[in-house]
């Protein structure tokens, strides 16, 4: 049994705890305006006690609005899993609209035997009103510790002063990439599963989808690309399909 013991949110964020499914607790980050404007900056911490279970997600995609400030918008998450809890991360994707500068950095401090499951997602905006892969910066980073010990970074930083960002050598024909980490006793049979899955799919000439995926400690690391944000979003549920058994509830059952 989990259940939430204290929770405050300030604006511009706001923080959505329902009723506990029981096995775990079910948290939301929310947008009081509906997402990230000029300036914005917020920062959350999280802790999840021993042997508890938490399920940190998002209503809907993480919008960035246009914004002229040359700061931007910045979020930040800091996460502590103490021993035998599990902490899964499913935010929507981020989506940045053209003309908007976005950073995020998120830090994962697990302990001995904790388990984490992360998924951080970009698309490539508007992409139906013919903006794609047009905002001015997108910045996001990702740190987990074990035992105090960084046991892996990965960093992501798009530019297009660098390059245009749908350029057939960066997104080109794709309008989604997807980081999805695997870390843990409680999912390491999740993990080997999920590389063995992907170890076995065809190589296919123009696939809506290519994937990338490696061992990690006691776990996988997963990266994927796809053409259109549905597809990753089908994709990232079939991957993760056993999570209804350790949250208590399907966590894609009404979302998509």
């Amino acid at each position: 049994m989990s259940t939430v013991l204290s929770a405050r949110s300030t604006a511009p964020v706001r923080l959505l705890a329902p009723r506990s499914r029981g096995t775990a607790v079910w948290a939301f980050l929310s947008g009081l305006g509906g997402g990230f404007v000029g300036g914005d900056q917020t920062s959350m911490e999280v802790e999840v006690g021993p042997g508890a279970r938490c399920l940190l997600g998002t209503p809907a995609s993480t919008k960035v609005y246009r914004n002229a400030s040359v700061q931007g918008c910045r979020q930040n998450l800091h996460a502590s899993v103490r021993e035998g809890a599990l902490l899964v991360c499913l935010p929507d994707m981020v989506q940045p609209f053209a003309g908007s500068r976005f950073e995020q950095r998120q830090r994962f401090e697990l302990a001995t035997g904790a388990s984490l499951v992360l998924v951080d997602g970009l698309s490539s905006g508007r992409h139906a009103r013919g903006e794609r892969w047009a905002f001015d910066r997108y910045s996001s980073c990702n740190e987990i510790e074990i035992d105090g010990r960084c046991r892996f970074w990965d960093s992501i930083f798009l530019d297009p002063a660098d390059g245009p960002i749908s350029g057939a050598q960066r997104m080109g024909r794709f309008n989604t990439f997807v980081l999805m980490v695997l870390l843990g006793p409680m999912v390491d049979a999740a993990a080997s599963a999920l590389l063995t899955r992907i170890a076995a799919l065809p190589v296919e000439r123009r696939s809506r989808s290519i994937f990338s995926a490696g061992p990690l400690l006691d776990g996988a690391v997963l990266r994927m690309a796809s053409e259109s944000v549905e597809s990753a979003q089908l994709d990232i549920r079939s991957h993760l399909g056993f999570l209804s058994a350790f949250v208590g509830d399907d966590p894609f059952a009404r979302k998509w």
